[in-house]
């Protein structure tokens, strides 16, 4: 398995991420799945992190519809979806050891509906029993010496690997869950649940069953939450306006798009914008 080591790769902000641009606090990791893992995994990812005494760097993530597991020095937990903001404080010198997984996945390591799991966590252990136990041991024991190393990285994608494959197989619902996420990720285009619904051949009810039942989630949230994470990376990347970034969005006007961006992130649009501003570019996205 080899490692996503190049520069740009380590620290690129994806989409989902509203990490300030100046921001080095950290260096992320991260690492693809496995073949035999696919089903159940979209990534591993690793952050390592050196914050000054006395400082916060406040990590905001506008969260993708999965499941996570995590595992720190202090902490062990499988993450359901935040559907607002999520933000994680880093302080001091410290590592952590996460699994990014499939939309299939999360109901499997729950064992029933992820409904619960909306908006919290649980211990590992909670979910996988003794076999979160010793996956949690197996990490921290890798993590101990240098969180940085290649070598110490493998370690610890095995000791995951090891405690997920019993999962496997993915069943069809979990097949049919992923495809839905897939279309709704990939197409811009796809702005409503009729639409979705269009597309997938599910009715609108079924739809709304399955979206709650292996995600806790619903169809129109995992349309908003695309088209708000979309805005973030844009808002980064372009010089347009914010009525034009509304209007390849979908929105009806601007003053929607801003409502929701703001209802979500805390900030508005422009203000969003503003700290991706360089001296270079002089950014400018007028209101």
């Amino acid at each position: 398995m080899e490692p996503d080591t190049a520069p740009r790769a380590l620290n690129k902000i994806e989409r989902a991420h509203l990490k300030a641009p100046d921001d080095a606090s950290h260096v992320m990791y991260r690492y693809p799945a496995p073949p035999d893992l696919a089903g159940l995994v979209q990534r591993f990812w690793i952050p390592v992190w050196s914050v000054p005494a006395g400082e916060q760097s406040i990590q905001r993530v506008l969260q993708y519809p999965v499941s996570l597991l995590v595992i720190a020095s202090d902490y062990a937990r499988f993450y359901g979806v935040t559907t607002g903001l999520s933000q994680t404080v880093l302080a001091g010198n410290g590592w952590a050891a996460g699994v990014m997984c499939t939309p299939a996945a999360g109901s499997l390591i729950a064992q029933g509906s992820m409904a619960p799991f909306t908006d919290r966590h649980v211990d590992v252990s909670d979910v996988l029993g003794q076999a979160g136990a010793e996956l949690t041991d197996r990490v921290r024991a890798a993590m101990r010496d240098d969180p940085h190393l290649p070598s110490t990285h493998e370690t610890v994608m095995d000791a995951f690997a090891d405690a997920l494959r019993p999962l496997l197989p993915v069943d069809q619902e979990g097949e049919l869950v992923d495809r839905v996420v897939a279309l709704v990720e990939e197409r811009s285009d796809l702005l409503t649940v009729a639409q979705l619904c269009a597309e997938t051949g599910l009715s609108e009810r079924a739809l709304q069953r399955l979206i709650h039942r292996r995600l806790g989630l619903t169809p129109k949230w995992l349309i908003q939450r695309r088209r708000l994470q979309e805005a973030a990376e844009r808002l980064r990347t372009t010089l347009g306006t914010l009525a034009g970034t509304a209007a390849m969005l979908g929105y009806a006007d601007q003053a929607h798009f801003t409502r929701d961006f703001s209802r979500v992130t805390g900030t508005t649009p422009s203000k969003f914008a503003a700290e991706y501003r360089t001296t270079s570019t002089e950014r400018r996205v007028p209101e």
